[in-house]
């Protein structure tokens, strides 16, 4: 039987592990917000109507930023719709996903939810309908304290702390043809210049995404980027990536080995990114920020025009088995590789939607599959990312070809000694797997953690990864 070996030393540093990496998507799309986060009259519910079930799970799941409101849905929305006396706030329909909206769920609502999930918010202002004034106008309701028209604002709707949001995206997948308000790579990287600017005069401590391509297949790609960043650069702190990985599309295999893509995909844009760099002759370097990801079964989906106006569309509620979990799971092993310049990761979306909690309208909650690989990596990642020396066997694609059957990374807590290794074997065969941890002799396997929960501790030298599986082995230093 074919073996893996992995080998771990500490001068084998990627980067310090940024919390950010753990972040989440909150769209109003289908039931993400409404009978998701947010359910007045449901059991748990508290006074403002947040759904106790759910903010428990979010916890549980570790998430640390969260992404708000869209998505599609920010090229068309208008924030201040949102705010102020419900009684008042007007309905609307949604162009992005042809949906009512009634905006009883708004910008407040949803920063005080982010308080109780203890999630740091990332907004996102509208560049597609609108432009500079509005998004200069929500951060300065947002982040400034009293003084100006938009905080006295914050203030007589009975917030009188600033939000202070720091993570800001300039709109959304603004290449998209799909998108409200879409534009050419030069238009979308002059008005993200503008609109940096301003907005970065409201609050200069804030930090920007400007949007890169809306997945790697774009026509686009690349020279998008590099026309985006020509134009804003100075004003910008990240550039986005988007990536839906669907199990439908290829082969089987391919699926499995979705992770080879992702890699791809962020050594592209680093490097689209460093060009612009040497090009304008700057020493900063651009971070990306994946804030949107996952496995998405999106051939199933049926586009908004095809479908008639409703209030709760149920939109892309997918259900997930083992493999898109290993898949989810190697996904975050491939952002851990990346921490030296991928600083945020939302997956999408975190309720209903694509998402790894589900629930149902007046009842119950639920874990879904692709929940459990998400809240190990989330809560067992700290420290310093290692990038380990792994060989194994190799597993045919009908995409990629030849590619290893197992991955890994690892990340190692300075102050505390404790290592863990997060490793999938996406093949098909059982998969011994030994381990040399020659550079951390006083290390003991402590825990073993894969999809179905805790198992037995065995010897390094008795590791068998099953087929289509995800593990974070958890190891400790021995006491002197």
């Amino acid at each position: 039987m074919a073996v893996a070996h992995l080998t771990l030393d500490p001068a084998f540093s990627v980067a310090p592990v940024d919390r950010r990496l753990f972040g989440s998507f909150v769209e109003h799309m289908g039931r993400c917000v409404y009978t998701g986060i947010f359910e007045p009259g449901h059991s748990t519910a508290d006074d403002d109507g947040l759904r106790g079930d759910v903010l428990e799970l979010v916890r549980e799941l570790g998430v640390s930023t969260v992404r708000y409101p869209g998505g599609n849905f920010v090229s068309g929305y208008r924030w201040e719709d949102g705010v102020g006396p419900r009684g008042d706030r007007p309905r609307r329909l949604d162009l992005a996903w042809r949906a009512l909206e009634s905006n009883a769920f708004g910008l407040n609502e949803f920063m005080r939810w982010a308080g109780l999930a203890g999630v740091e918010p990332m907004m996102a202002v509208n560049l597609g309908t609108r432009g500079v004034e509005a998004a200069a106008e929500l951060v300065e309701y947002c982040n400034l304290a009293d003084g100006t028209a938009a905080a006295d604002l914050r203030r007589k709707h009975g917030v009188a702390r600033p939000h202070d949001v720091k993570l800001w995206c300039l709109g959304n997948e603004m290449d998209g043809p799909w998108q409200i308000g879409s534009l050419t790579a030069l238009e979308y990287g002059q008005l993200a210049a503008r609109a940096g600017h301003a907005m970065k005069r409201v609050d200069p401590s804030i930090e920007l995404v400007a949007c890169g391509s809306s997945n790697s297949g774009m026509p686009t790609f690349a020279s998008w980027e590099a026309t985006v960043l020509e134009q804003a650069y100075d004003q910008v702190d990240y550039i986005s990536l988007h990536n839906y990985y669907d199990p439908e599309k290829y082969d089987e295999a391919t699926f499995r080995a979705s992770a080879v893509d992702l890699d791809g995909f962020i050594d592209d844009v680093v490097a689209t990114a460093d060009f612009v760099r040497a090009k304008l002759r700057r020493s900063k370097r651009i971070k990306l920020s994946l804030d949107e990801w996952n496995v998405w079964y999106q051939s199933r989906f049926t586009e908004p025009e095809d479908r008639d106006i409703e209030e709760l569309p149920a939109l892309i509620e997918d259900d997930y088995n083992d493999t898109d979990a290993m898949v989810v799971g190697n996904l975050l092993i491939s952002m851990l590789r990346h921490a030296d310049r991928l600083a945020v990761g939302c997956q999408a979306q975190l309720v209903n939607v694509i998402a790894p909690i589900r629930t149902e309208p007046g009842g119950r909650a639920w874990r879904q599959t692709i929940f459990h690989p998400f809240a190990h990596t989330a809560r067992l990642a700290r420290g310093t990312v290692l990038r380990p020396a792994l060989t194994a066997p190799a597993m045919t694609t009908g995409r990629y070809g030849e590619v290893p059957a197992a991955d890994a990374v690892a990340t190692h807590d300075e102050q505390t000694g404790d290592l863990t290794i997060f490793v999938v074997n996406r093949g098909t065969e059982p998969l011994p797997l030994s381990l040399d941890l020659r550079a951390f002799p006083r290390h003991r396997l402590a825990r073993h953690f894969t999809l179905t929960g805790e198992t037995a501790v065995s010897p390094a030298s008795e590791l068998v990864l099953p087929p289509v599986s995800w593990h974070a082995l958890c190891l400790t230093p021995e006491e002197s």
